[in-house]
């Protein structure tokens, strides 16, 4: 049937006109617009780039990182050999290096270069590597609390590495520490947690500079920022030098294997031996039994003599 038409008869001929309706879903099954797979072609510039993203599950946050300082040992000075203060412990406590770590807000993983140095023997120079190097320092920076502790943390450390009051210095492996900088992904298999995807250790670590706060009437509404620069010596990338066997990136472990619960009672051996589907059945009914009667009730089903 048309959705619209209409006709004149001239002379012997009738002279129609009309708009057919759509036949379009007469025979679905053949429409070619629904063998279409979805997602475009896979092929494509940007779905292999998207693939690529996905393979290596998105795309690192650079605001997604941890900092954990490891203090230098704490060694036994003598008063001749360096006339030094006794340490502050609560400084050098654990919840304390903690707290260092999360009001971290700022910090630069190291870099590397290598130095070369032109070389000719026929044709083009060539730039021959002949050591490598890197900057030795890296800057950071700190949420301040109320108390400064964020401060005194590093203040308290640099009181190892000198005396304010003869000016001696002390031993250098008394007051170097070491340092991870770690960056962080999240994991659907652990519910989105934070796991470490990449971390270098940094060597021989000492606060070098303490630097100033700018204190302003119109600074109401922003933190206090604490910059420090920590001296190193050397660093390393924490998988691909094996330092204690860390693994970072690599999967969550083996998946635990639940063993099944040991059935007691009379009732619970003779269950054991039933088809599962049966067993299951049974199981229901057995707890059922145990909550309506009277010790179960009172028990909570956990006794319900002789059945365990």
């Amino acid at each position: 049937m048309a959705i619209l038409r209409g006709g004149r008869r001239i002379g012997n001929y009738d002279i129609r006109v009309g708009i057919p309706r759509d036949r379009s879903l007469d025979n679905v099954n053949a429409d070619e617009r629904l063998r279409r797979k979805p997602g475009g072609n896979p092929e494509s510039t940007i779905n292999r780039f998207i693939a690529e993203i996905n393979q290596g599950e998105g795309l690192a946050r650079p605001n997604r990182f941890l900092v954990m300082i490891n203090l230098p040992k704490r060694q036994v000075i003598q008063a001749d050999d360096f006339d030094m203060t006794p340490p502050n412990n609560d400084l050098e406590s654990l919840t304390t290096v903690r707290n260092i770590g999360m009001m971290c807000n700022q910090v630069t993983f190291p870099n590397r270069d290598i130095n070369t140095k032109p070389h000719i023997m026929y044709g083009p120079r060539r730039e021959m590597p002949y050591a490598y190097s890197f900057e030795g320092s890296v800057s950071m920076q700190f949420y301040g609390d109320k108390f400064l502790r964020q401060r005194q943390f590093f203040e308290n450390w640099q009181k190892k590495i000198f005396n304010y009051k003869n000016h001696n210095f002390n031993y250098y492996d008394n007051y170097v520490g070491s340092m991870d900088i770690l960056q962080l992904g999240q994991f659907e298999s652990q519910q989105d947690k934070d796991r470490v995807t990449y971390g270098v250790r940094l060597y021989e670590v000492y606060p070098q500079n303490v630097g100033g706060i700018d204190m302003a009437y119109g600074s109401n509404d922003q933190p206090t920022q604490i910059p420090v620069t920590l001296n190193y010596r050397r660093w390393i990338n924490l998988t691909l030098d094996q330092v204690e066997g860390a693994t970072i990136g690599a999967a969550f472990g083996d998946v635990p294997t639940i063993k099944a619960s040991k059935e007691f009672g009379l009732f619970g051996g003779l269950l054991s031996k039933l088809p599962p589907e049966l067993r299951r059945a049974g199981r229901d009914i057995l707890q059922t039994t145990r909550r309506n009667l009277p010790i179960g009730r009172v028990t909570g089903g956990k006794v319900f003599p002789p059945f365990g």
